[in-house]
């Protein structure tokens, strides 16, 4: 079939962010007097809001917080982070052009993601400036994902029926979140995460890149 609109999430999936992320984190684990985590191991930290990410981080270290602590490494990370989102960002091949294209067909277009609100809104309106209909990250009064108000709340702005969008993502929290809100969910092959996570949690589809995405999206139209 062919999907009137497309949720996307972004770190991922829209964009190489790993070690944009994995950078500030250990930015922050210096600033604090704390070792790095390799780059790689971002992959399996990232995906539940910057909290989560925190606490993820500084337990991978053996660093033994309190919560005022913990706080205080909260607030220096999205200093530096909010100081410069796109450092260290890098587009996925073919990944703008398809963007461009569903646009210029009229799909809907929307990210949601776990990343906060204000920066997720900073990468978007950079890297993809006009093509996306409505940007959210996350916000204090709304539940992270794999929860669907979200994205169930941005297909009812659309005027779309959930079984009308097709949400994409690059990790299990992602094909969850498609499935809780009704969604077909596609999981593409070039992040974070490997293919048999995206399996177990049951992806719809699988793209290996964005032309498979284009075919997915766009079911049998040219």
């Amino acid at each position: 079939m062919s999907y009137q609109g497309c949720i996307f999430d972004l770190d991922g999936t829209l964009a190489n962010t790993l070690g944009s992320i994995a950078g500030f984190v250990n930015d922050t684990l210096a600033a604090f007097g704390l070792p790095p985590i390799p780059v790689e191991d971002y992959r399996y930290l990232v995906g539940n809001g910057a909290d989560l990410l925190m606490r993820r981080a500084l337990a991978r270290v053996g660093a033994a917080f309190s919560e005022e602590e913990i706080r205080r490494f909260r607030e220096e990370y999205a200093r530096r982070y909010e100081s410069d989102p796109l450092r260290g960002v890098t587009l996925y091949p073919g990944v703008k052009e398809l963007l461009e294209e569903l646009h210029a067909k009229g799909c809907k277009l929307g990210v949601v993601s776990n990343k906060p609100d204000n920066v997720t809104r900073v990468i978007v309106e950079t890297l993809f400036p006009g093509l996306l209909d409505q940007v959210h990250g996350q916000r204090a009064d709304v539940p992270k994902k794999p929860d669907p108000t979200a994205v169930l709340a941005m297909a009812k702005d659309f005027g779309l029926a959930p079984r009308e969008v097709l949400y994409v993502g690059d990790s299990g929290v992602d094909m969850d979140t498609g499935r809780n809100a009704g969604m077909d969910p596609c999981g593409v092959l070039w992040g974070f995460r490997e293919e048999a996570e995206l399996r177990e949690h049951g992806a719809a589809f699988l793209a290996p890149d964005a032309q498979a995405l284009r075919r997915i999206a766009l079911g049998s139209q040219p």
